[in-house]
């Protein structure tokens, strides 16, 4: 027995390197064929085939080609082997007509080309009522880099067993679904449908006239108790991509609306030496992507130190049209008082509806700073020395300033010290309350994000790092429902607000700002105390 395999192996082994292809053949299982209706080329060859395989590249030309699958199979009759390998492949039509499916070559043999009938699609025909698509792109006439919003909708009138629905295509464009597909209920014609909708962000790179693909469907149903295999294409769009002018300068901005707004905190004409100020910018256009925004550039003011806080970009369609968003802040600090103009800001953009260079603008705006009623400067006494007196005058003649001009600067003098005392006894008991018990705040409830964020800031805190820090506290306003740090601050006490803003300054600021972590944590532990003790103490009672 054991020499009977043997031998078997042996003439194996023998036999193998005399295979060869001696046969090659190419074949399509449908002939006639759809507009948007796939089909699928079958290549094989009889004989052995070491690593080998057909070019199918200029298929690409005439068709929507998928991957080629290649598969082996080998029999031995009555003692005759023989060995087959075959490569298929899925292709479809966008146009009607008579096409050519080449010869194919392996290992020296060629198959016979196909001819290959496409036919259009009968818009009145039962399966085109029963499974169609409509596309839609606004704006269809384009500059480079102008983003469109091409919509699909699929309307399946009979339960889909299931489906592909492939993706647009476009010569020289970047082509992106947005966010995933909804599906919906439509009427059309007395006809309730299923509505699969999906949306696609398209911006083409290089001027001239392209042609917009649509997606192809195909799919099967369920008819009575038979799978049916179903398809459907829209029409083709033609479209027009104009190039960038020559005269246009800067960051190229090609929009039908471009609209440049600000937001200020506090909103005042006249703040004091060093109050926080909050100038939010919001840069909005029409037809471009959020990556397309600029960056927008706030001029230095001599008397303010400004710090850059927050910066948001967003993106969203709405009534066909892509909408992007651009949200900086920034912290103004004044320094010293006087009157001063920021000025104005400028963004260019081409508007391609009047095909126009135009500007966003924001106009100069006039503060006045006050000094800081707080921060008493007392101004030193005039010592004149008096006239030559005799020798038994020992000490010179001193003329101080009024006496009613003397009371007022004391009076101020020893308000500043008692406001300073009650501050730092306020400070002390917070600190010693938080030593004595530092479990007492996780008591009350709250939620894990706002516990995870006081966390984190007393983290940062002990190690000195402002960078977490800030980050920390940005955690924490969004756990508290602000969107952003700077409608957070404005919330909080003017000592806290000062210190952030000391932290800003450490953290973006050439002429780098003291401050005090610790501080910083203990008066937002402090706060967080007591709008959790005002919350427990509105509680009704459960019964």
């Amino acid at each position: 027995m054991v020499t009977r395999l043997l031998g078997s192996v042996i003439l194996l082994i023998t036999m193998m390197p005399v295979w060869a292809v001696d046969q090659l053949s190419a074949s399509v299982d449908k002939n006639p064929v759809l507009v948007g209706e796939y089909f699928t080329l079958t290549i094989e060859a009889n004989g052995k085939v070491s690593g080998q395989m057909p070019d199918t590249s200029a298929l690409s030309a005439q068709f929507v080609t998928s991957p080629v699958s290649t598969s082996s199979r080998t029999s031995i009759v009555n003692g005759s082997m023989s060995s087959t390998t075959s490569w298929q492949m899925q292709l479809l039509s966008r146009k009607a007509g008579e096409f050519t499916i080449p010869s194919f070559e392996v290992a020296g043999h060629q198959s016979r080309p196909i001819k290959l009938k496409v036919l259009a699609r009968d818009q009145d025909s039962e399966a085109q009522q029963n499974i169609f698509i409509k596309t839609e792109l606004k704006p269809d006439t384009l500059h480079v880099q102008q983003a469109a919003l091409f919509t699909v909708k699929l309307y399946l009138g009979q339960d889909l067993l299931d489906g592909q629905l492939s993706a647009p295509q476009m010569q020289d464009a970047q082509i992106a679904q947005l966010g995933k597909q909804s599906e919906d209920y439509e009427i059309v014609n007395g006809r309730r449908y299923m509505v699969v909708t999906r949306e696609y962000l398209v911006q083409p790179q290089k001027s001239g006239t392209f042609t917009l693909e649509p997606p192809i469907f195909n799919g099967q149903i369920r008819e009575g108790y038979r799978r049916m295999a179903v398809s459907a294409v829209a029409d083709s769009f033609e479209v027009e991509v104009k190039p960038i002018p020559d005269t246009y300068a800067g960051a190229w901005l090609p929009s039908e609306l471009v609209n440049l707004s600000e937001e200020w905190q506090p909103n005042e004409q006249t703040v004091t030496v060093g109050t926080p100020i909050t100038r939010t910018l919001t840069l909005t256009a029409l037809g471009i992507t959020k990556e397309q925004l600029p960056d927008i550039q706030v001029p230095d003011v001599d008397g303010f130190r400004t710090y850059p806080d927050e910066t948001d970009r967003k993106q969203m369609t709405r009534d066909g049209r892509v909408i992007s968003q651009l949200i900086a802040s920034y912290a103004l600090l004044p320094q010293t008082p006087g009157t001063y103009t920021l000025p104005e800001i400028k963004v260019p953009w081409f508007n391609t509806v009047i095909n126009k260079v135009q500007y966003a603008t924001l106009p100069s705006r006039t503060i006045e700073v006050k000094a800081d009623p707080n921060q008493v400067s007392v101004a030193p006494a005039s010592v004149v020395n008096a006239p030559q007196q005799t020798a038994t005058q020992a000490e010179p003649h001193i003329v101080t300033q009024p006496a009613d001009k003397t009371w007022l600067d004391w009076a101020l003098i020893a308000s500043g010290y008692v406001l300073w005392f009650i501050t730092l006894l306020v400070w002390f008991i917070t600190r010693q309350s938080a030593k004595v018990a530092p479990t007492q705040s996780d008591s009350a409830p709250q939620t894990p994000n706002e516990a995870q964020a006081i966390k984190q800031l007393k983290h940062a805190a002990q190690h000195s790092d402002p960078g977490q820090c800030y980050q920390a506290l940005k955690a924490l306003a969004r756990a508290q429902g602000y969107d952003h740090i700077h409608a957070w601050r404005h919330q909080l006490s003017h000592e806290l607000q000062n210190e952030i803003a000391k932290l800003q300054g450490a953290l973006y600021s050439a002429k780098q700002e003291n401050v005090d972590l610790s501080v910083l944590y203990q008066l937002i532990a402090a706060q967080h105390k007591q709008v959790k003790n005002a919350k427990k103490q509105h509680l009704e009672p459960l019964y």
